[in-house]
């Protein structure tokens, strides 16, 4: 993110459960530990900072759905399953 080397995966979904689902689903990306959990303030991490999570998940969802539609799927029914295998849909609030 920032360009430093990276040294952290950062599951662009996590919590409850839902880092391992993440890790089957290749929804995620390397980062450097600073921009991960270890910059001083908030706002430069992307965990701890509310804004950064939320479009975190948000991206994991696009990126989760996107797939699916390339497999075959529509993106009403890409986003059906998304939320029947996450729990919820962080784009849209479902």
């Amino acid at each position: 993110m920032c360009g430093r080397p990276a040294e952290a995966d950062h599951h662009w979904i996590f919590g409850n459960g839902k880092r391992e689902l993440a890790d089957q689903d290749n929804i995620y990306d390397s980062v450097c530990n600073n921009c991960h959990t270890l910059a001083y303030r908030t706002t430069d991490r992307i965990h701890d900072n509310v804004a950064a999570e939320k479009l975190s998940k948000m991206l994991g969802q696009i990126l989760w759905e996107k797939h699916q539609v390339a497999a075959g799927l529509t993106e009403i029914k890409a986003r059906e399953e998304f939320i029947k295998r996450y729990g919820k849909s962080y784009y849209t609030g479902d």
